[in-house]
């Protein structure tokens, strides 16, 4: 259910190394969120160039049950957007880890990964 080539965070996202651009990590929610979540109608991603931090909001959800934060899971700079999801948020719900990813950090420092979660950790950590 969680693939085994990504990394997790205990709030639900999920990173893929490498991104699709030079240095770059692509960052999305897990299955599990986007089920908890619903139908999603609104996201909403940092701008490009931003200097995001990891554990910090960077950006919102919002489905048709409630309005959920996006955290940055490690920190860095903000290269890439899914610029998709303005016209169709449902990608998040339809495709997680795939077309539903919503964007990509290099990193600040490489050693912020070594708190992540692997697929079995986090399934773990859903009890």
């Amino acid at each position: 259910m969680y693939p085994d080539d990504l990394t997790y965070t205990t709030e639900h996202e999920w990173l893929r190394r490498p991104g699709e651009h030079d240095g770059s990590v692509r960052v999305g929610i897990t299955q599990y969120a986007q089920d908890q979540l619903g139908d999603i109608v609104y996201v909403s991603l940092p701008e490009l160039g931003a200097q995001v931090e990891a554990g910090s909001t960077c950006g919102e959800l919002e489905s048709t049950k409630s309005v959920s934060d996006v955290y940055a899971p490690v920190s860095g700079e903000v290269v890439a957007r899914n610029e998709a999801l303005d016209a169709t948020p449902e990608l998040v719900n339809n495709d997680p880890y795939g077309g539903g990813w919503l964007f990509e950090i290099v990193p600040s420092d490489q050693s912020q990964f070594e708190g992540l979660l692997d697929a079995a950790s986090y399934e773990a950590s859903l009890g």
